[in-house]
């Protein structure tokens, strides 16, 4: 059987640029189903299988599919035999990338946490060395479990001790319930397992993925922000933050490391991205200002206030039955400030209008001097999962036909990519689109107004 490669991945650094061999842990939770998927993706692109059940994972899934998947002989057994030395536990993991357990119950993670090794699959987590091998974990659990503090001070334990935790995701559970505790659906875990080998091979200096946004550190902006009237009542707007999100989602999957400065929403931030969180337009513009200078890139996707009051009460305004004036006072617009930076960066802005979508959004983008511009329907796109956008540049208008939210942003940053390996290069696309002298070739920006 031929395996189809990875996307970016070829054949002069294929061997590099993945994980050749993996062990897929697998516990007993009703999740076990998504992981028959999980190894498929992973046989798919080439990489080597082997997987290891605990009993409990035995009542939801059998060791023959797992066999049947991967090619490979399921390991159950601490004491197996295949191993002339009796030591399975020892020999798994030498071979192996990583190992991925999924779904991880709150039980395993508690083993994890306190280092029990009564079964194979935790022996061998234990025997492991953490210097070649890295864990990661995909917990899986009713919502009650995953809230309780038990299972949250396990996590942050297991965290503190350098195991990649992914996820859960928050939805519909298997026991009829819905909240935060659901696995990751299995090509989401693929990319995550695979950035984070990705990730870990950049770092030591021998890995170039294709993208121009790889080893790039990037921030992004996203969702509202909250200007206080006073200490109960404030000024902000409907934003979800989910197109944000879905772009610091894909600058990740193109190999970025990214930071994303978030207003308050309602959103956990994608695995693999660092999260600032924020609340007015004067704090977010603190922090970017805080790590621009350091990134090379800049996504500012929120939807930031226009006008703050000028004069927020300490205490809470009373209501009487005459009228109230609040004098309102402009933001910072971070966009502008980005973009008359001594050096500009490459920027890419976002306008959201009511009406005259294009030309307005095509006006702005030539006022504020920025080679990219998305122009969305303010209302239709805000708090939406899908939307439809007209990507503008110096060449025209590129419309994105309506879809999700992360189908949008891959295009996005696609399309980012291409103008992005121009200036890179030292192509003439910063002179006709960002009429500011100089630009520097080592840190390109993107931007969101």
């Amino acid at each position: 059987m031929t395996n189809a490669p990875l996307p970016l991945l070829d054949d002069d650094h294929r061997d590099r640029r993945k994980p050749k061999h993996v062990v897929i842990g697998i516990t007993g939770g009703i999740a076990a189903y998504k992981t028959a998927e999980l190894v498929r993706l992973f046989v798919k692109a080439g990489i080597s299988v082997t997987a290891v059940m605990t009993d409990a994972a035995q009542k939801f899934v059998t060791p023959t599919t797992l066999q049947a998947l991967s090619g490979n002989k399921v390991f159950v057994d601490l004491w197996d035999d295949e191993f002339q030395n009796g030591m399975a536990h020892i020999e798994l993991s030498r071979g192996a990338d990583m190992i991925l357990v999924a779904p991880a119950t709150a039980n395993f993670l508690a083993k994890l946490t306190a280092g029990i090794a009564d079964d194979l699959l935790s022996t061998l987590c234990l025997a492991r060395n953490a210097g070649t091998c890295p864990l990661l974990v995909a917990p899986a659990m009713n919502r009650e479990m995953w809230d309780n503090p038990a299972t949250q001070r396990n996590v942050a334990q297991i965290k503190a001790d350098g195991i990649v935790v992914l996820g859960p995701a928050a939805g519909e559970q298997a026991c009829g319930e819905t909240g935060e505790g659901r696995m990751l659906e299995a090509a989401e875990l693929f990319k995550l397992a695979v950035h984070d080998y990705a990730r870990r091979h950049r770092l030591q200096g021998n890995l170039d993925i294709g993208s121009p946004f790889a080893s790039r550190t990037v921030v992004v902006t996203a969702g509202p922000t909250f200007e206080a009237i006073d200490p109960v009542r404030g000024i902000t707007n409907t934003s979800s933050g989910k197109m944000g999100y879905a772009i610091a989602a894909a600058l990740r999957d193109a190999g970025a490391e990214v930071i994303l400065i978030s207003g308050p929403t309602a959103l956990n931030a994608p695995d693999g991205v660092k999260l600032t969180k924020i609340t007015s337009s004067s704090q977010m513009l603190a922090a970017v200002e805080a790590v621009i200078d350091s990134a090379d890139a800049f996504f500012s996707v929120a939807a930031v206030a226009d006008y703050a009051p000028a004069t927020p009460q300490t205490r809470k305004i009373k209501k009487t039955d005459a009228n109230l004036s609040l004098a309102l006072a402009p933001t910072v617009d971070i966009l502008a400030m980005v973009a008359r930076r001594p050096s500009p960066p490459f920027c890419v802005g976002f306008a959201a209008e009511s009406h005259n979508v294009v030309e307005n959004a095509s006006k702005k983008r030539l006022n504020k001097q920025i080679p990219m511009i998305i122009a969305n329907h303010a209302n239709t796109a805000i708090g939406a999962d899908d939307n439809e956008v007209v990507i503008i540049d110096a060449n025209g208008a590129h419309p994105i036909v309506r879809a999700t939210k992360a189908e949008i942003a891959s295009k996005i940053v696609a399309h980012a990519s291409l103008l992005f390996a121009v200036l890179v290069a030292g192509g003439g696309i910063a002179a006709q689109a960002n009429p500011i002298s100089s630009i520097k070739q080592s840190k390109h920006v993107a931007s969101n107004s």
